[in-house]
């Protein structure tokens, strides 16, 4: 991912100006008749996509109406792509909201669209329940925006914890890529395992670019501080590339503890030389383990309709079947007033997931999974879930 440009922050300016300038809608939406329409916006192309999400979503709509839909109403599930750009996204949004009348957004996943489009989701009285939550936007709005997911603020947090209090791993360093304005949420991801634990880590350095093609420079001056464990933020490119630059250095002994960004089939395959391990707390049930019929219903909707198999298919088939859920409760017309008072009533229960889902209730569970060198597979790490609340 890149830093945003001058021309995008303007971009940002100006779509900000609309959001203000925008009218609360007035509990419209689908009615009693006709299709029921439902939107995301996502970065399915761009510098970091997840295109997996909206299309495990697609994949749960479609079955959906299938089997019947609500009393023989069907979802019209409309996923637009912002392309990771500031001005596409806000206008995905007031297209699906304002003019397709879309009365929830689920299974959003972008790098930027919750912070950009939150005070307008308010403003419109719609709910939004992303399948992947990336920005910080996601995780701020409580009242307007719930992820399925437990976002990478949490999943640092929980991989620091896993390591320094399962691990017992001392003497770690947290290398960071910020995008936009994510640092001062990472960082209070940092304080929050600092406060848990007591623990500190040797060094900080927030100063790692996105899509480096080397990062041998940032590896060299972990290990000559003396790092035995780094704690970083990747997309998978980045993580691969992280510790390739360790394995040309030599460096054998050193514990990775990345967040489920990187916990892919794909990645495993790349990775021969994993140090001492790289450990991550998937944000959902380990999707690897195939002996688990906590994913099956998920594992055989993906396949049969030639999903991938990753944590941001995950997110975004819980999302939908949350929404789902949430839609069978309603008694009368389904406008965008009453599908945000079933999605606010629904207490959702899925082995997928460490806790309950509720709207506006943060997860802060991960399970813990491990890639060793020569293995090229992840594997269970742990029999039970990580929480950092330890309950």
């Amino acid at each position: 991912m890149k830093k945003t440009p001058l021309a995008a922050l303007a971009a940002i300016a100006a779509a900000t100006a609309l959001v203000l300038t925008g009218c609360a809608g007035s509990g419209g939406g689908s009615g009693s008749s006709g299709p029921i329409v439902v939107g995301s916006v996502n970065s399915i192309s761009g510098a970091a996509a997840f295109p997996e999400a909206s299309q495990a979503a697609a994949a749960v709509f479609k079955q959906f109406n299938d089997a019947g839909g609500l009393n023989g109403r069907k979802i019209d599930y409309k996923a637009l792509d912002d392309k990771g750009d500031p001005a596409t996204a806000t206008a995905d949004a007031r297209q699906l909201v304002g003019q397709d009348g879309a009365v929830a957004m689920v299974g959003s996943a972008s790098v930027l669209e919750c912070q950009l489009n939150a005070k307008y989701y308010q403003q419109q009285g719609v709910l939004s329940v992303p399948g992947v939550g990336v920005d910080t936007g996601c995780f701020s709005n409580p009242n307007t925006i719930s992820p399925a997911n437990v976002g990478p603020y949490n999943d640092l947090t929980l991989t620091l914890m896993y390591g320094s209090e399962t691990l017992k791993l001392t003497d770690i360093c947290v290398l960071l890529e910020i995008v936009g304005s994510t640092k001062p949420a990472y960082m209070a991801a940092i304080q929050k395992w600092e406060q848990a634990t007591g623990k500190k880590p040797l060094y900080i350095d927030a100063t790692l670019p996105a899509g480096a093609p080397d990062y041998t420079s940032y590896i060299v001056k972990a290990r000559q501080a003396g790092c035995k464990a780094i704690a970083s933020n990747p997309v998978e490119p980045d993580g691969i590339g992280q510790v390739k630059a360790a394995n040309s250095q030599g460096w054998n002994d050193v514990t990775w503890l990345y967040l489920t960004s990187v916990y892919s089939t794909n990645f495993a395959k790349a990775i021969s030389n994993a140090g001492a391990g790289i450990y991550v707390p998937a944000e959902f049930y380990p999707f690897t383990d195939t002996s688990s019929t906590a994913n099956k219903d998920w594992y055989d909707l993906m396949t049969k309709n030639n999903i991938p198999l990753t944590s941001f298919s995950q997110g975004g088939y819980l999302a939908a079947t949350y929404f789902v859920d949430a839609l069978k409760s309603i008694k009368g017309d389904v406008t965008k007033d009453s599908v945000s008072k079933a999605l606010k009533a629904l207490k959702a229960n899925n082995p997928m997931v460490g806790a309950p889902y509720s709207f506006g209730s943060a997860d802060d569970a991960g399970w813990p999974v491990v890639l060793k060198s020569g293995t090229n597979a992840w594997k269970n790490a742990a029999s039970t879930w990580l929480t950092i609340s330890g309950k």
